[in-house]
């Protein structure tokens, strides 16, 4: 069999099995959505898997980028990506989809142990992260910003264009309507 047609076959084995599963999405031919856990659990995240081509014959594409994934933390996203890709190398030219669904589904405990429960530990958690990669980038020498000094006179000179609030005085910017009528000139009118 083509890799086409082992798609096709998988694609309706997929539906049929998943068919009133409302973990389970179908966005496109190709990429599948499963999600694990319950809607505004913190430990809840969502797996999409994305056929190439070739797929079964090569790996398919772990994605765990998905806006609903905010939450998890990088290192738990790895850790499920890694498991995936590693049950993915045994199903080589198989059929895997639901296999390596079942298999997250199977490990779950294992894969988000280092989730936080909550979202205050959430937070924290990324305040961490966020604390840590400010330390890294100070590391990087980093040039003050030098303001620009004035002279005694160029102050006043500023103060003096401009009214105590800081605008300057209406009209300012008006261009001198004689002065340019007189450099511009009036068109001769052509005599008949």
């Amino acid at each position: 069999m083509s890799d086409e047609e082992l798609q096709e076959e998988e694609r309706e084995v997929l539906l049929s099995i998943y068919e009133g599963d409302n973990a389970f999405k179908q966005l496109t031919s190709t990429t599948y959505q499963y999600k694990f856990g319950d809607d505004n659990d913190p430990r809840s995240f969502l797996v999409e898997i994305i056929w190439s081509d070739n797929y079964p014959t090569e790996k398919p594409t772990i994605n765990m980028e998905t806006f609903y994934n905010k939450h998890i933390i990088p290192s738990v996203k790895n850790k499920i990506i890694s498991h995936i890709n590693a049950e993915a190398e045994q199903y080589l030219g198989c059929a895997m989809t639901y296999t390596l669904f079942q298999s997250v589904q199977e490990h779950l405990n294992q894969l988000i142990e280092e989730q936080p429960e909550s979202i205050v530990d959430i937070s924290v958690q990324t305040a961490k992260l966020s604390i840590a990669d400010e330390t890294d980038q100070d590391e990087v020498v980093k040039k003050p910003v030098k303001k620009e000094q004035l002279t005694k006179a160029q102050k006043r000179r500023q103060w003096n264009r401009a009214d105590g609030k800081g605008d300057k005085p209406r009209g300012w910017d008006w261009v001198d309507i004689v002065k340019h009528l007189s450099q511009t000139g009036s068109k001769p009118e052509p005599e008949a």
